[in-house]
């Protein structure tokens, strides 16, 4: 009898770390980042038998979804911290880089969920609105207006970083784009 979960590690040593720097991004927190991804790997492990051919679209889904329902659930509790930076160590940036990821990460984590989760799945997966609203379950009208206003909000909080905050250009129909 074959192996139910044959190529599941090979997938996840592949796969790891851009779904955990996605996980990171959604949900400010390393932590957290690393419980959802667990979470979300858990569940595609038990469905691996009919994902295998194409498991990333049913884990990225399923950590879009387990970061809803986790942000759901601490809105009834108290705020915590941003937590740290995942896995710095291997990049060389100068300390002005890293500076500038710090103020951004902590005006990211000031966000609202949905705010955040716009501007990762819009600028970080580069999904295009339609998409977004479909990962998101919105209509494209919000996930325009979630991203006009959290590119406003990031220009409020760390206005150090206006610079990259102005590279967002409004497209022929009306959206914004960051070009980094």
């Amino acid at each position: 009898m074959a192996d139910r979960y044959a190529g599941f590690d090979e997938f996840v040593a592949a796969r790891g770390a851009a779904l955990m720097r996605t996980a990171f991004l959604l949900t400010a927190d390393r932590g957290h980042a690393e419980d959802a991804l667990q979470e979300a790997l858990t569940k595609a492990a038990m469905k691996w038998r009919s994902i295998h051919g194409n498991p990333e679209p049913y884990v990225r889904q399923t950590l879009y979804t387990v970061t809803i329902d986790r942000w759901r659930w601490r809105s009834r509790r108290a705020p915590e911290s941003a937590g740290e930076i995942p896995d710095a160590s291997a990049l060389t940036d100068d300390i002005a880089d890293a500076d500038r990821r710090i103020v951004l990460r902590e005006a990211l984590a000031r966000l609202t969920p949905r705010q955040r989760q716009v501007l990762v799945l819009r600028f970080y997966e580069d999904l295009t609105e339609t998409q977004t609203a479909h990962v998101m379950r919105c209509s494209v009208s919000t996930v325009k207006s979630q991203a006009r206003h959290a590119l406003q909000r990031l220009r409020d909080l760390a206005p150090e970083l206006a610079d990259t905050f102005d590279r967002a250009s409004t497209t022929e129909n009306g959206t914004e784009e960051v070009h980094a």
